[in-house]
C-alpha cells in the first residue's frame, strides 16, 4: 500500500463524495481510481455499462432477473 498526494480541492470533493456514497474516503478513492482505469481501458462503454458489467462479474443480478427467477 502506498500514499498518493492529491490537491486539497480534490481531497475535499473525495470527502464529500464518500459521505454521499456511504464509503470511507479510501474506498471512494479506490472506486474512482478503478472506474477511471475501466474508462480508459473501455472507451466505448458508458458508466452504466461499466457498472453493469462489474456488478455482473461480482455475481450481483438485476432486480428484474431476481424476480424472474422466483
Amino acid at each position: 500500500m502506498g500514499i498518493v498526494n492529491i490537491e486539497d480541492e480534490l481531497h475535499e470533493q473525495l470527502r464529500r463524495a464518500s459521505r454521499a456514497s456511504c464509503r470511507s474516503i479510501n474506498a471512494q478513492a479506490a472506486f474512482w481510481i478503478r472506474l477511471g482505469m475501466l474508462c480508459e481501458l473501455n472507451p466505448g462503454l458508458s458508466f452504466q455499462e461499466l457498472m453493469a458489467r462489474e456488478l455482473k462479474a461480482a455475481g450481483v443480478g438485476s432486480p428484474q432477473a431476481a424476480a424472474a427467477a422466483v
